[in-house]
């Protein structure tokens, strides 16, 4: 451990340590594992942080069990609460969350179109002290909506997933890490924002559980012709659930 401290810090006269920009930030903090060791291994800490992240999308909704199931996983083992969806894109299909071990009575949506009462569910779910996790699809937040979340979250010690289009990528944001989540067979995890150098190539993650990985092989082994997969998630989850 002291020569990782060294490698990360410089000595500057009186004995303090400074950190250098140009390292991955690894503070002592409380993070909850990602559940893929290559995105792990690029965000500082080696997890999520609480507070908020934000993850951009060009499809909303595409891809979120698949990159945050493990995390919550954990994050609903150390509370007594549900997970919070605020206004999802698509219905969740329980029986796919349930093998992914996410208990489709742990799993609370809000169901609004409204921006505003958007953002007031998500900083109430944020203040309420069971609740596991809050995931909110919030396109139209300003910044200081962000802010406000992101500060709940904090002070909570909560995790907090907000999701946006591509079209807010070059706005300003108060988020700890900023995510840009793409990709069919391989999910490409492009790191926007984190406390430490930029990083150029994109993490690859698969983009399918490994039992539903398994069965499309084996389809194609066949000769089967697969069906569209990107279409919408709450399909590919019945043929997760079926697998």
């Amino acid at each position: 451990m002291a020569a990782l401290a060294q490698s990360r810090f410089s000595t500057v006269p009186g004995g303090r340590e400074v950190w250098r920009a140009g390292d991955l930030r690894h503070e002592e903090e409380t993070v909850l594992p990602t559940g893929h060791a290559a995105l792990d291994a690029q965000l500082p800490g080696g997890g999520w942080p609480a507070g908020m992240v934000e993850v951009l999308q060009e499809r909303a909704g595409q891809h979120v069990w698949q990159l945050l199931a493990p995390a919550l996983v954990r994050a609903l083992a150390q509370q007594s609460g549900p997970v919070v969806l605020v206004a999802p894109p698509c219905v969740p299909f329980l029986p796919s969350l349930a093998a992914r071990g996410l208990p489709g009575e742990r799993v609370l949506c809000v169901h609004t179109d409204k921006p505003a009462v958007r953002l007031w569910v998500a900083e109430q779910a944020l203040r309420c002290a069971e609740v596991a996790a809050v995931l909110a699809w919030v396109p139209q937040a300003r910044s200081a909506d962000l802010r406000r979340l992101h500060l709940a979250a904090q002070q909570q010690g909560r995790l907090l997933f907000v999701f946006r289009g591509l079209e807010q990528r070059h706005e300003a944001s108060p988020a700890r890490l900023r995510l840009q989540v793409a990709g069919t067979q391989t999910l490409e995890v492009r790191i926007l924002k984190r406390r430490g150098p930029p990083l150029e190539q994109p993490v690859s993650l698969p983009a399918h559980p490994a039992r539903l990985a398994a069965l499309l092989a084996a389809r194609k082994a066949r000769g089967v012709r697969q069906p569209i997969l990107a279409e919408r998630s709450h399909a590919l989850d019945r043929t997760v659930a079926l697998a």
